[in-house]
């Protein structure tokens, strides 16, 4: 690829936002790690943010045909980078579980080398939909586990006071569940790609 060329790969708008969502990890663990209530909620607003930017750099580059070889390595790369570094912070501060990061790094490792085997097989591993539904979930589990502290919501009629660090916790034990399933999806199909490369 030409300088020109790299230069309008990195230069259109869905690599410039999961660009950005890298540059301000950063920026979010610096907020989170203050722990006051005040800065946990502009982590987890920019947390959003970010969160928002990764669906939007996909849709942008299917909208407009705009799908780059480096938008191809860069948005999965950001999306991981974030909760991974989300997840250690959070450990670091006592707000997760230990084994709970060792069982999503494992299982991130492990399909990530699937995926290399594969590719290098000529075998193509779309994510499958429990795959979206692990990432749906610690995105929400990590949102709430930032912002950590009871909030009391409003209903007009009644308030009740909800644990968003119980809440968060939940939902990412649930995910975890979620990711083990997907783990043994993505490995079924692996196999059967495999069986039936291997029958042609």
């Amino acid at each position: 690829m030409s300088a020109r060329g790299l230069r309008n790969s990195v230069l259109n708008l869905p690599n410039l936002l999961t660009i950005l969502r890298i540059v301000v990890i950063p920026f979010v663990l610096w907020l989170l790690y203050s722990g006051t209530p005040k800065m946990c909620f502009w982590a987890a607003f920019v947390y959003t943010l970010a969160v928002i930017t990764d669906a939007l750099d996909g849709w942008l580059a299917r909208k407009y045909g705009i799908i780059s070889i480096l938008g191809k390595f860069l948005d999965p790369l950001a999306g991981k980078l974030i909760v991974m570094a989300m997840l250690v912070v959070l450990v670091d501060m006592q707000r997760a579980p230990a084994w709970l990061v060792v069982v999503i790094v494992a299982r991130e490792l492990a399909i990530n080398a699937l995926r290399s085997i594969a590719a290098g097989e000529g075998i193509v591993m779309a994510a499958g939909r429990g795959g979206k539904d692990k990432t749906a979930l610690q995105m929400v589990g990590l949102l709430l586990l930032i912002l950590h502290y009871p909030y009391d919501l409003y209903f007009g009629f009644t308030t009740v006071s909800v644990d968003l660090h119980q809440v968060g916790l939940v939902i990412m034990y649930v995910s975890v569940v979620f990711a083990v399933m997907s783990a043994a999806e993505y490995m079924t199909a692996f196999s059967r790609a495999v069986r039936t490369q291997s029958e042609t």
